[in-house]
């Protein structure tokens, strides 16, 4: 384990208007898969750095908004420009931080860098807007219709996908004129904060602002009048939470919470190595901490079988171990409390008398006692245990039958959230007519998961998956406010006095 030496060497501060600053306060962030190892330190902000990066922010704002869309679609593309530089070493500290193979952790960084490009190919759509000609003898006026970005926004992403979380959100934010401060999550700040910083420091002082620190300290990054928005992901929890203090300032929200997403398999379904793959990284991917994973899997009583039998093949090759280990295929769950949790429900169910299938053996040596989970199936389990009916958030998947497709589409829908589903056929006719009805925002077909999610498309969940919508033009949006420029004209004005 040569490679984790750099462990406690890992330092990162605030950046406030553009400026790095540390704190005497730090973040000690423990390493989920070594009992009592260090990554490194993360500035700790005080309430009074805090209003520091929304006064930094609010500074910043007037001159980046005048800007053009071209203007600041510029700046941003040479801002982002070199990102990938330093990536196998984010990729590194972002695997130990977090837990997951170091793989997963480089895609991480990828995706923020493919989001924020893919955002500013939307620039000359920014600023459309229409006109609303005069109504004779009903409405004299002519109308503009414009966009108008909202002020300083606050981005709050999770310890799960952090860096690629933020790519759905920020280059939006400012590419519709908006200044940003940037959240990561306190138990594994330290890739993220490394990767914004880098981007801060090739634009404006103030447009872009990183503030770690302790949840309790961060209360401006919502309620300050200052801050127009804040958009938000995390748990559900965490999200009713974040609505409740953005309410005492109007503070406007979007909210990406979690899922209890759907994968139903029609009896016609593919299940050959290709679909296989997918089903499994859709379900074990980041061991299973990812919030458009699939959390139920439903499928037509006749392929039951063969489902989870290709399931088993996969999960018998999984080998749990370090994340920068090689040959790693899962790291540990982030958390204690996680890991308590999802051997609680998988516990829960095999004291039901539920048909549960462990996979793969705990890492021993310095490993033993991390956060590690065996893998595991629960076939055909009743409907009211907690692994049917909460976000295991781990790797513990639900396999239920179904006879036939009404039943299939009510069992999916009946649940909390509505973030992604999935529907696997061979039939196109059969995955439009099931896939519509399915109570969610995002629909595969065939698939499922965030290795091919389109990001291009709106993304955001239905119920109590959250709200609101992130990528795409409708990302932009809703960073934007509109404005009405009504002008009298004369002769429609004329034409009603007669």
């Amino acid at each position: 384990m040569g490679e984790t030496a750099m462990e406690t060497s890992v330092r990162t501060g605030l950046y406030i208007g553009g400026e790095e600053r540390f704190t005497d306060e730090v973040l000690t962030i423990p390493d989920p898969g070594r009992p009592g190892a260090v990554v490194g330190e993360a500035a700790a902000a005080s309430v009074s750095d805090v209003k520091d990066a929304v006064a930094a922010a609010k500074a910043a704002f007037p001159a980046w908004a005048a800007l053009t869309p071209q203007e600041r679609a510029a700046q941003m593309a040479a801002a982002i420009a070199g990102i990938a530089d330093d990536r196998d070493a984010d990729a590194a500290i972002l695997s130990q931080e977090n837990g997951k193979i170091r793989m997963e952790a480089w895609i991480d960084a990828l995706v923020f860098e493919l989001r924020w490009n893919l955002a500013l190919m939307l620039t000359d759509e920014v600023d459309a807007s229409k006109t609303l000609p005069p109504v004779p003898g009903a409405i004299p006026v002519s109308t503009d219709v414009t966009y108008q970005p909202l002020g300083v926004v606050t981005v709050i992403v999770p310890f799960n996908w952090p860096i690629a979380i933020l790519g759905a959100a920020l280059p939006h934010a400012l590419l519709a004129g908006n200044t940003a401060i940037v959240k990561p999550p306190p138990s594994a700040p330290l890739a993220t904060a490394r990767v914004v910083q880098r981007v801060a420091e090739k634009l404006p002082p103030g447009v872009l602002n990183v503030v770690t620190g302790r949840d309790q300290d961060m209360a401006d990054l919502i309620q300050n009048p200052d801050v127009a928005k804040v958009c938000f992901t995390g748990s559900v929890n965490g999200g009713k939470r974040i609505m409740e203090m953005a309410s005492q300032t109007l503070t406007r929200v979007t909210l990406e919470l979690g899922g209890n997403d759907a994968a139903v398999f029609l009896d016609d379904a593919i299940l050959d190595d290709a679909h296989l793959d997918r089903l499994y990284a859709a379900i074990y991917d980041t061991t299973g901490q990812i919030c458009m994973n699939a959390k139920r899997v439903f499928v037509h009583r006749s392929r039951l079988d063969d489902l989870v039998s290709g399931l088993s093949a996969r999960l018998e090759n999984a080998k749990l171990g370090y994340g920068l280990d090689d040959g790693t295929t899962m790291g540990p769950l982030h958390q204690p409390a996680q890991k308590a949790f999802v051997d609680e429900i998988i516990q829960e169910a095999k004291d039901a008398g539920a048909d549960v299938r462990e996979y793969g053996s705990l890492p021993e040596g310095d490993l033993a006692g991390g956060n590690f989970v065996r893998p595991a199936i629960v076939v055909d389990p009743a409907l009211n245990l907690r692994v049917v009916t909460q976000e295991q958030f781990g790797p513990v998947i639900p396999v239920i039958p179904f006879d036939d497709e009404d039943e299939a589409v009510r069992l999916a829908n009946d649940t909390w959230g509505g973030l992604c589903g999935s529907v696997w056929t061979a039939s196109p006719e059969a995955a439009q007519r099931v896939g519509s009805q399915l109570e969610c925002g995002y629909v595969w077909v065939n698939d499922h998961g965030a290795t091919r999610l389109d990001l291009r498309a709106p993304f955001g969940g239905m119920k109590q998956s959250g709200f609101g919508r992130e990528q795409g033009i409708e990302g932009v949006r809703a960073f934007q406010d509109t404005r009405s420029i009504a002008t009298i004209d004369p002769e429609a004005l004329a034409s009603m006095a007669h």
